[in-house]
Formats: C-alpha cells, sequence, structure tokens
C-alpha cells in the first residue's frame, strides 16, 4: 500500500511567511509557516485519505502497519518523525537527551505531577531525539562546541568577556557554559551590549560569519545568555543538501534557512536561551555533551546511482536522497517508509501497488513496514526515510 499523506503546518513565531508556500506551490497567507509535520506524532499526525490518522492507524494495529520487527524494537510507537523546517528567526539553543536520560526525566516529571501539555515540563515523552536536518537551500546554524582554541581566538580578535576567555584558556569549557547560561537578564545585558558594539566594529575577514550572526542575535536578544552560549558553538553554513547530524547532547540552534529534517519520535527539548519558552539550566547542562566538535557538516555517500544515503548510526530512522532523471529507481528500504518530495515531482509504486502515487515538491507519501522495496519515477528530488 503507497498513499499519499495530509500534513500538518506548525505556525511556530520564527517560521519564514514565504519559503513552504513556495516550495508546495501556493500564495503566502501572511502567517509564519515553519515546519511542515510528516509522520504518526500524535500532537500532529499526517492524515491518510480515508480520513485516518496515521497515529490512529498505528495505535490500532502496530504490527500489520510498522512490520513485526519494527513494531517490536520501537514499542508499537512509530519510530520517526519527518519534517520540512523553514526557519526565518532563529530558534532556540538546544540540545536533546539519550534514551536513558529520557527515561529517568520522563519519570521524574511524571512523579512531579507536571501535565504533559504544561509549558514547563522538561520531558513529554521517554524517548530521545536525534536528529538530521538536510539543507534545501543555503542554511545557517549553530552545531556543537568549536573547539575551544577557536572560540579563544575569536574573543581575542572581538576584545570583549575576558573572564570567558580566561575560563576558555584554563580548560573549563562546561563551567564557562554554565555561568553565562546561568547569569540573569539584567547582568547580561551590557556584556551583550559590549559584545554587539564589539562585532559592528570587527573588520577581519576570519570571523565574518560569526560576526554577522552575533550583530544580529546581540540585536534581537539583548538580554539573553544564549548570545554569549553562541560564541562557543560552531557557526556553520550549509549549501544544498549538506547536512548536519545532531545526537544526544549536541548544543545547537537553527538560524535561518529551509531544509528537511528527521527525527527520532520525540517531543523532548532542553532549551537554554535565545527563546521566552520554557528554560531550564541546569537540566539542559545534565544533558549536554561537552566534547568540541570540529567538523559538524555531514555529506552524503552515493550508494547506487542517483541514490545518496547520509550515515548516522542512527537507530531510530534511515535517510536517503533520490535525485531522479530519467527512468525508474529501486530503493531497498525497510520498514514503514515516509517519501518526501522537495523540488520536481515524482510518483511512487511498491510491489501489489495498484496504482502509482503522484507526488508534487512539497507532497508525500506512506508505505507500510511489510511492503517491499518502492520504485520512483520522475524528475527531481524526494527523500526516503525508513525504520532502517
Amino acid at each position: 500500500m503507497v498513499v499519499r499523506l495530509q500534513n500538518t503546518v506548525r505556525d511556530y513565531a520564527w517560521g519564514s511567511r514565504t519559503a513552504i508556500p513556495e516550495l508546495i506551490g501556493m500564495e503566502p497567507d501572511g502567517r509564519p509557516q515553519a515546519e511542515m509535520w510528516m509522520g504518526a506524532h500524535e500532537s500532529a499526525p499526517s492524515v491518510l485519505p480515508s480520513g485516518e490518522s496515521l497515529f490512529d492507524l498505528v495505535s490500532a494495529d502496530a504490527e500489520g502497519v510498522l512490520g513485526k520487527e519494527t513494531a517490536a524494537a520501537f514499542e508499537g510507537r512509530f519510530p520517526f518523525l519527518a519534517k520540512i523546517l523553514a526557519a526565518e528567526q532563529p530558534l532556540s539553543i538546544q540540545a536533546h537527551p539519550s534514551r536513558e536520560q529520557a527515561v529517568d526525566g520522563f519519570a521524574r516529571d511524571e512523579a512531579a505531577g507536571i501535565p504533559r501539555d504544561a509549558g514547563d515540563r522538561n520531558y513529554k515523552d521517554s524517548w530521545p531525539k536525534p536528529e538530521i536536518l538536510i539543507a534545501l537551500g543555503p542554511f545557517d546554524a549553530l552545531v556543537g562546541f568549536r573547539p575551544v582554541a577557536a572560540s579563544v581566538a575569536l574573543l581575542e580578535a572581538l576584545g570583549v568577556l575576558d573572564e570567558l576567555r580566561e575560563l576558555l584558556l584554563q580548560g573549563r569549557l562546561q563551567e564557562a557554559f554554565t555561568t553565562f547560561m546561568s547569569t540573569d537578564r539584567d547582568a547580561i545585558r551590557p556584556l551583550v551590549a559590549a559584545l554587539g558594539s564589539a562585532c559592528r566594529a570587527y573588520e577581519g575577514a576570519e570571523f565574518a560569519l560569526e560576526t554577522e550572526s552575533l550583530t544580529r542575535l546581540c540585536d534581537e536578544f539583548p538580554d539573553d545568555p544564549g548570545v554569549l552560549a553562541a560564541l562557543l558553538l560552531n557557526r556553520v553554513r550549509l549549501e544544498r543538501f549538506d547536512a548536519v547530524y545532531l545526537p544526544a547532547g549536541n548544543v545547537h540552534a537553527y538560524l535561518h534557512g529551509t531544509g528537511f529534517e528527521v527525527m527520532a519520535n520525540s517531543d523532548n527539548v532542553l532549551r537554554g536561551g535565545l527563546t521566552r519558552k520554557h528554560v531550564d539550566v541546569p537540566e539542559l547542562v545534565s544533558v549536554v555533551d561537552f566534547e568540541p566538535l570540529a567538523s559538524p557538516v555531514l555529506l552524503g555517500t552515493e550508494i547506487a546511482p542517483g541514490v545518496t544515503a547520509y550515515e548516522t548510526g542512527c537507530d531510530y530512522f534511515t535517510v536517503r536522497r533520490v535525485d531522479l532523471a530519467d527512468g525508474d529507481l529501486e530503493v531497498a528500504a525497510e520498514g514503514p517508509r515516509i517519501v518526501a518530495c522537495v523540488d520536481g515531482s515524482a510518483t511512487v509504486s511498491a510491489d501489489g501497488t495498484e496504482k502509482p502515487v503522484a507526488l508534487s515538491a512539497g507532497q508525500s507519501a506512506f508505505l507500510r513496514g511489510p511492503e517491499g522495496p518502492c520504485t520512483l519515477r520522475g524528475s527531481g528530488t524526494a527523500f526516503v526515510v525508513s525504520a532502517r
């Protein structure tokens, strides 16, 4: 069975007003359109042509929909969530827990009686949330801690925040991050103002990308400690189809751009700054991996003509990019699958499919876990997301 999905667009304030409408060929309605969700997350599940949600379909027959092995491995839960993400404004500085941390945190929040939909709840479920973002055009982000020497060089070039520089020189990255993230907003304001002035005065080339982003953050978040944390993180600019993979503990913030995002089917986010949402710095610090990340950008690997895999080692999803020209391309993915067209058009079929499902940009299709390999035809680009 291959069926087209009807997906929900989330209108978070940081979203672009034009990127998703342009992708799907519709007129903007003036509202921010931040994320288009494709999957079976209970808060915004995709809907089948029958009118039934994918979440309800899985809940009623997990083995029949996911396949016996996938249902057993993931407790009868759909393993992943795919999204089109379009950021006009920066997202929060955040990290996600490991499986063990999520189980523990969820149990603590349950024992404390915090409603699962409460704004101040840290753990919405007991799953981790590893994720990959694949750029659909130029995409700016902060990803993982920079090598300490690079952060020291940036601070010295700007001539600011001597206390932060001294902590880094002493090898105390965790203390530096925790200290500045925990500083109250009144004390942060003059530090951010000084940093903004230094960035605007900077005329060099080495840190042009960093100072461009920091200037904007200083202007938009004048009393937010997350601005200082940005000094410690890798500033990356992804080109089309470049990716970043964010395992548990990776501190990150998306800044601007449109991408295809896949994650474990979880809503666990621990925030530390660049947001007015709930922030819990001690809990964030408890899950953070403070090992510097020297090479944050992930490139795909061609595994067959027209088929590129993004190798992450993640247990919850596998992502393959399919670049279509003439002829059929078979993708031997296994388990439940979502096929998302992001450019041009594609038709999707599988063994026994009565009629191929046609997709245009921004549309997606679902294949049950027991289905065999899927075949794509068309002209454009699609992503095939599977359990393995």
